[in-house]
């Protein structure tokens, strides 16, 4: 397999600096996974191969959120994430709207978090967790709100309960969805976050920091002098993407033609 990397010099930002990552540390993002196992392991890996071929570097990895919906083993990649905590290394997790709306579905169940769940990919986690497709097919939406809380394992739900909603590293903020525009950093509120679109989207100056995103899907990176997004639709592209950041420097890993 051949690693493909899209490498270039960072951009300046609107302030006219180049940001950077503090010196010795390299990160490594990725975008939202959605259920897609057999590529978030092969975008480990291929992870992995770019570190062994760069100097030395205090690594850290950031899962951007939406681990979960959509495709076909949220179950696994929750459990993949649980191994690359549980190894000792610099892991951070951001919470994506998915993560939100699984919780809300398992911890407070009602027959419309379970409707909206459901609407919003969450067919495919519970079938993750061991609903056949003849019980999926029968099962109403108030029953399955009764069903759920007992079928994901109480250490997924602490784990998941874990993620952060924003991380900041040098000149970088790492969040799910984005950031309110014209609001100061420290005081965005979880559900812009986690949530909002357009007008992070749609805006145009500076953010105080180059937000690093995941939520909304595009082709191919999406690169503004503000902003990152690298939320390629793994589910349904089978692209899983990465950015890497060292130094003033950042380049791009994804699964294309992996698997």
């Amino acid at each position: 397999m051949v690693l493909k990397l899209l490498k270039r010099k960072a951009a300046r930002s609107a302030r006219g600096s180049v940001p950077s990552i503090p010196e010795g540390r390299r990160v490594y993002a990725i975008g939202d996974i959605h259920g897609c196992a057999d590529l978030f392991d092969a975008l480990l890996a291929r992870i992995e191969e770019d570190v062994a071929a760069r100097r030395p570097a205090e690594i850290t990895l950031v899962l951007l959120g939406d681990l979960v919906d959509r495709g076909p083993d949220s179950r696994a990649v929750i459990e993949r994430a649980m191994q690359l905590e549980a190894s000792g290394g610099d892991v951070r997790f951001l919470a994506g709207n998915h993560e939100e709306v699984f919780l809300e579905a398992v911890t407070r169940p009602s027959r419309e978090t379970s409707r909206f769940f459901y609407r919003i990919g969450g067919r495919e986690t519970v079938l993750s967790y061991g609903l056949s497709e003849r019980e999926m097919i029968d099962i109403d939406h108030g029953a399955l709100a009764a069903r759920l809380p007992g079928m994901v394992p109480p250490e997924h739900v602490a784990f998941l309960q874990r993620f952060e909603d924003q991380i900041e590293i040098g000149d970088y903020l790492f969040v799910h969805a984005g950031v309110k525009p014209n609001v100061p950093l420290d005081q965005q509120k979880q559900r812009h976050l986690r949530w909002i679109r357009e007008e992070f989207l749609d805006h145009e100056g500076d953010l105080g920091k180059i937000v690093v995103h995941g939520h909304t899907v595009s082709e191919a990176v999406e690169q503004r002098g503000h902003r990152i997004g690298i939320d390629t639709g793994a589910w349904a592209s089978g692209v899983l993407t990465a950015v890497a950041l060292e130094g003033r420097e950042r380049w791009f890993i994804d699964t294309a033609e992996s698997v």
